[in-house]
């Protein structure tokens, strides 16, 4: 009986030389970025960081005091927004490795250089858990705030939609929506952009109660003003006494009249660009939604004609500013429309924002951008 076939052995794989670790190292730390990119994300951290702890500082005080007082005045007040953001316990933690520090300063047989490190090195873990858990947290609910949204746009007879949204966080308080209200009458397409007051997890929830409520009062298929002034109704009675207010443009499109009538509350007036190059701005309407109860909302129409462009978007948009703080503005958001190729949607929207991107460049945003383009054929 013969024995069986001993198994191929692998020879083993050659070492990896000192220069290949090296690379594999600052590829996997990296993640394969270069040095110009990684210096304009950092630099936009700082920035974000600054402002972030800055708001914490009373400049006006600053100011008041001479010149060579303002920078150890200023290292103090960011100092103390930075140890009153952390836990009792991990302020005390913090405070003990500057004590650490110090104490290495004169000559002692404990090593208390390394105590601190490793005491900076805990706290560091610490913070970066939360950071991480939050994180995962924020991500699921980004997961479940695209479903509240649509991922494609819907066929409209006579013209195309796009739409782009970029939370400034995980989460945003923008919404968009484009939809029948009884999806086998095409003839009313609700087309809604809106913007809820505050950022991230607060405003995210808001705006998902937002889409529920509108989507519930639309498919009883009422007027605009009717709908309007329910969805006012129903932001009140959630808005704090008017702190957590919702501005937004309603609007209801009949294909077959080309006719758009809509409400503008508050919000940023959409922009309509004719196919002549004419420029008209969409800015009948009311208060924001949720200030006042009784607050009365003006409807209005008009025809689109093919080759319109119609332009909706949040304040995100205009008040992106670039690494100098100067902001976008309304001027070039204009000219970027007026300038505006005869394409469809989607390429309508890349081109608009190409425009912000460009001008922003690596500047970490500010606040949600969220832009919609109805473009009629």
């Amino acid at each position: 009986m013969s024995a069986p076939p001993s198994p191929e052995v692998s020879s083993p794989p050659p070492p990896i030389p000192p220069s290949g670790r090296v690379r594999h190292f600052w590829q996997r730390v990296s993640e394969g970025r270069q040095i110009d990119d990684l210096w304009s994300q950092f630099t936009a951290d700082a920035r974000s960081s600054y402002g972030f702890y800055g708001r914490e500082v009373d400049w006006d005080e600053i100011h008041k005091l001479p010149a060579w007082r303002r920078p150890l005045h200023v290292a103090k007040a960011f100092f103390w927004a930075l140890l009153l953001k952390m836990s009792p316990a991990r302020r005390v933690l913090l405070l003990l490795a500057f004590f650490m520090l110090f104490l290495s300063a004169g000559k002692s047989e404990v090593n208390y250089e390394i105590i601190a490190v490793m005491l900076f090195v805990l706290l560091l873990s610490l913070e970066l858990a939360d950071k991480v858990t939050m994180k995962r947290d924020l991500e699921i609910a980004r997961e479940i705030q695209t479903w509240l949204v649509p991922s494609q746009p819907p066929e409209v007879a006579g013209a195309n939609i796009a739409f782009a949204t970029r939370p400034q966080n995980s989460v945003a308080g923008d919404y968009y929506d484009a939809f029948y209200p009884i999806p086998e009458d095409r003839e009313k397409l609700i087309v809604v952009i809106a913007d809820v007051a505050g950022k991230s997890v607060p405003a995210a929830l808001l705006m998902a109660t937002l889409q529920a409520s509108l989507r519930t009062i639309a498919g009883e298929n009422g007027s605009l003003a009717e709908l309007v002034a329910r969805l006012n109704r129903y932001a009140c009675a959630h808005s704090l006494n008017g702190l957590r207010f919702t501005t937004a443009v309603l609007s209801e499109y009949n294909p077959a009249a080309r006719r758009l009538t809509y409400v503008n509350a508050g919000h940023n007036a959409p922009i309509l660009r004719r196919a002549n190059g004419t420029i008209e701005t969409l800015e009948a309407g009311g208060l924001p939604l949720g200030i006042r109860l009784e607050g009365t909302y003006e409807t209005a129409s008009l025809e689109l004609r093919p080759g319109d462009a119609l332009i909706f978007f949040t304040d995100g948009v205009v008040e992106a500013f670039n690494e100098s703080g100067e902001e976008f503005g309304n001027e070039r958001w204009l000219g970027a429309i007026r300038n505006l190729p005869d394409w469809d949607a989607q390429q309508t929207l890349q081109f608009l924002m190409k425009r912000v991107d460009e001008f922003v460049g690596a500047t970490r945003q500010s606040d949600d951008i969220t832009c919609l383009v109805f473009r009629s054929r």
